[in-house]
């Protein structure tokens, strides 16, 4: 594995199995070029294999912080590539500020967002969800 590999593992980028995928399906086909050297190559015969990663059940995860220390817990489901909505009426408005500033660099690192959906309540998802409109225009029209 590759320190590239490692580091984006580590920031939670890409999976440790879809790098094992990626290095297994590259192995098989060395082998399988180095073993027929007689076959040839066309354009329109391509034996490259692509490992896409899917998710077939999505978990929303809900959490209520009591204090700043239960921020990383956040952090570790977003690095998972978990949306999570973040209920801060349980803390002072000083670390709820401290809470959201801490998310928006881990969203940010990890290429995903953070939505105000509510009084004191956040959503934040990774970059494997995407998020359209907001709830301040829904409310607005309705008023």
């Amino acid at each position: 594995m590759g320190m590239m590999n490692k580091f984006m593992n580590f920031i939670g980028i890409q999976e440790e199995e879809e790098i094992i995928e990626r290095e297994r399906v590259v192995e098989q086909s060395d082998e399988h070029e180095t073993n027929q050297p007689e076959q040839r190559k066309t354009k329109g015969n391509v034996g490259n294999v692509v490992s896409i990663h899917s998710q077939k059940n999505v978990r929303v995860v809900l959490l209520e912080p009591k204090s700043y220390e239960d921020t990383q817990e956040i952090a570790d489901h977003l690095r998972s590539r978990r949306p999570v909505v973040v209920n801060l009426h349980l803390v002072r408005p000083d670390q709820a500020t401290r809470i959201v500033d801490f998310l928006s660099g881990t969203v940010y690192a990890l290429n995903g967002s953070i939505s105000k959906i509510g009084p004191n309540i956040f959503l934040c998802t990774p970059d494997t969800v995407e998020i359209h409109g907001s709830i301040s225009e829904i409310l607005n029209h309705e008023v």
